[in-house]
């Protein structure tokens, strides 16, 4: 088995934090994103993996150590790392296609901007898997329409009228990736462009209209990293999960000082608090140090020092100093605000 991750986008969505950083590499309850998401996947797949490959962007911005760090989360779960590049934004089936030479044999195609918890039995008898998970406003996002045999007979773009209401999540298994390769072959040698971009859609949509079979896989929980609110919101909610699976969450190095921890909190290596109160719902990352502080629902990352602050849905980037009044904040690194 393979997993394919694009990732090259630059994640403009949750700046400041992404001008620094690679969205997939913000961390999340304590793990970058794209690591949580791909042990994830390894760990529901159940099998082997033989290959992960990763489709950057700029290497100005995804650097080596970018590429240091993802060899390394490939080594840690037994596969090879790839790594491509996508050097100008054209979509989902352009990106996939920039790793078309790992593009053979059974794989998983996830992009790396969402979080899953799922426990289920692939289904390898279908040429395809497309992972979806029910939602309340059905019209906000591309949904799949299934016949009488439960099976995917047409993807829809936030439709307006109602056609179902499961959420295509951003991820995907196919029996033989080679099989959307030659379909995504088709959609770059035909111009074939929707939204100004070359779609992974139009490739299953070939497949579809070749008769291959879709089916819908269901995820227990789907979470999303877009946004400042909504990874504060993520954090937290992986936070609970992790509790309830006895994950350890606390460095043993921690040295508390008249200071209160109210869990779930994932707090890492070298950190000192003083006098305050940190959590429920909170991320602080190696080297911080937290003083006169409470701190709720929020995701602090590494080498940063607060004082005298009172924090509830903030996210604070790396190398930061700040000692103001200010409560719901979003702060990125190498900040100062006193």
């Amino acid at each position: 088995m393979k997993i394919i991750v694009p990732m090259a986008g630059r994640g403009s969505r949750l700046r400041p934090h992404t001008l620094t950083v690679p969205k997939p590499l913000i961390p999340v309850a304590g793990k970058p994103i794209v690591h949580r998401l791909v042990s994830d996947i390894a760990k529901v797949l159940g099998e082997p993996i033989e290959e992960i490959a990763f489709v950057l962007g700029d290497p100005a911005f995804f650097g080596d150590d970018v590429v240091e760090s993802l060899t390394l989360l490939a080594e840690q779960l037994g596969a090879k790392a790839s790594i491509y590049r996508q050097d100008e934004p054209l979509g989902t089936g352009h990106a996939i296609m920039c790793a078309k030479e790992s593009l053979s044999g059974p794989a998983v195609v996830a992009y790396a901007d969402t979080l899953i918890r799922a426990d289920f039995n692939l289904d390898k008898e279908a040429d395809s898997v497309i992972w979806v998970k029910q939602v309340d406003q059905p019209e906000a996002y591309g949904v799949v329409k299934l016949n009488e045999n439960k099976e995917i007979v047409e993807l829809v773009e936030k439709p307006k009228e109602f056609v179902s209401d499961l959420a295509v999540i951003g991820i995907y298994y196919f029996k033989d990736i080679a099989v959307l390769k030659n379909e995504l072959q088709y959609v770059l040698d035909h111009n074939i462009i929707n939204g100004g971009e070359y779609q992974i859609n139009d490739g299953i949509k070939r497949m579809m209209a070749d008769g291959k079979i879709f089916v819908p896989g269901q995820v227990e929980e789907w979470m999303d990293c877009g946004n400042k609110n909504v990874t504060v919101e993520t954090n937290s909610r992986m936070l609970g999960f992790l509790e309830k699976d006895d994950e350890k969450l606390v460095s043993d190095d921690v040295i508390l000082e008249n200071a209160t921890v109210i869990p779930p909190c994932c707090i890492g290596k070298g950190v000192t608090i003083k006098n305050g109160s940190i959590g429920p719902n909170v991320s602080i990352g190696d080297g911080c140090n937290i003083d006169n502080s409470t701190i709720k629902n929020s995701l602090i990352q590494n080498q940063t020092t607060i004082k005298n602050a009172t924090l509830d849905n903030a996210m604070i980037g790396n190398h930061v100093y700040y000692d103001e009044k200010y409560t719901t904040i979003s702060i990125g690194d190498y900040s100062t605000m006193e």
